[in-house]
């Protein structure tokens, strides 16, 4: 197989998002019976717990990551709790990816149950479409897990697909049906569109991926800056970056200086938040999730201290980052000096695992992200 060739080729290219289904909380199932069909969560169940992953039958009743556990426990009064075994998980995702690497050497992960794969190259099966349903069958036979697959020409398309019919589904968007597509989107779908932007894009009348494209590149730069760019060709369905094997990334993240130091505990929360989204939206733009976060706090005598987390795995939504940032920035206040700056920034991009440099560990946490 030439995988040189695969992303040079001059034909529409093939690429694969596979997604496994709820996965930490399958895992959980699969190996325990008693769990099957009962809405199950893996995390922690008392104290600052919080959700770290949750079943179907859970998330029919609202119940999501990153949500605190004492609020799945009223929303779900017969949530059962599990603790997680990453062990378990990274073992299962390694038989995955074999899987994975038996179809393509342009295999791109991005977390223990997702990646790319371009298989443009790859001529034994008749269409990207057959492969994806290929790998998708060998994945539940081998694992007795079910995976949901998006099957299109670039990589922006082929993840959003994979969660258009979740969970054990598939979607095809072809080059013809790819703008079409997209203009029926809802802009918050779009990966970089966090919260704050969809908010800001929607006062400006832009709800949908053809209120997008109705916009000019001059309009998108005075409003959005860099990322206009992304936008304005994210609608017309084009995102020419590659499946890269071997990406590394060293960190993202996003500070802000404030005109009049902050004093109270909220107000800080508030700003904080508005840096997170800012980061969050840059994690999903790249798709690029890191294990360590890292507060950084300037005091109005310029003395700025850092303090990080290190996770098990990939910081996994935007308000888990916020709340690893609260807990952070509450090891740092209240102090009365006030505070004149505030950043996060995400870390640890690479496939091993980090040593946590405040020896925080997810499972010391009790999953309290």
């Amino acid at each position: 197989m030439p995988p040189d060739d695969a992303q040079g080729d001059a034909r529409p290219r093939k690429i694969i998002h596979i997604d496994m289904d709820a996965f930490y909380a399958s895992v959980e199932q699969r190996d325990n019976p008693e769990l099957r069909g009962r809405p199950v969560a893996v995390g922690g169940s008392s104290g600052r717990g919080v959700v770290a992953a949750a079943s179907y039958e859970a998330r029919e009743f609202g119940v999501r990551s990153a949500m605190p556990s004492v609020t799945a426990k009223r929303r779900c009064p017969d949530l059962v709790f599990v603790r997680a075994r990453f062990d378990i998980y990274r073992a299962v995702s390694n038989q995955i990816r074999g899987i994975f690497k038996s179809y393509t050497d342009l295999v791109e992960p991005l977390s223990l149950d997702e990646a790319y794969l371009d298989v443009t190259a790859y001529r034994k099966l008749p269409t990207a479409t057959a492969t994806a349903e290929e790998i998708r069958a060998r994945i539940r036979d081998a694992t007795g897990l079910t995976a949901s697959a998006g099957v299109s020409y670039n990589k922006f398309l082929a993840k959003i697909a994979s969660d258009q019919n979740k969970p054990d589904g598939i979607c095809v968007v072809t080059p013809k049906q790819g703008p079409k597509f997209v203009a029926r989107l809802p802009v918050r779908r779009f990966h970089g569109v966090g919260p704050k932007t969809a908010e800001k894009m929607k006062r400006l009348g832009i709800e949908t991926g053809a209120d997008l494209r109705a916009q000019s590149i001059e309009f998108l730069e005075a409003q959005f800056g860099k990322s206009a760019q992304y936008y304005y060709r994210a609608a017309r369905g084009i995102d020419d970056r590659q499946v890269k094997p071997n990406r590394i990334r060293k960190s993202l993240g996003a500070e802000r200086t404030y005109g009049e130091d902050l004093h109270d505990r909220d107000a800080m929360i508030a700003k904080l938040e508005e840096v997170a989204d800012t980061v969050w939206e840059r994690a999903e733009k790249g798709e690029s999730y890191g294990r360590t976060v890292t507060l950084k706090l300037r005091y109005a005598d310029f003395e700025t201290p850092t303090r990080a987390r290190s996770l098990a795995e990939p910081v996994a939504s935007r308000d888990a980052l916020l709340a690893i940032g609260i807990d952070l920035l509450d090891t740092l206040i209240p102090d009365p000096r006030g505070v004149r700056l505030l950043g996060l920034t995400m870390s640890g991009f690479g496939e091993k695992e980090e040593e946590a440099r405040d020896s925080d560990t997810l499972d010391q946490l009790d999953l309290r992200l």
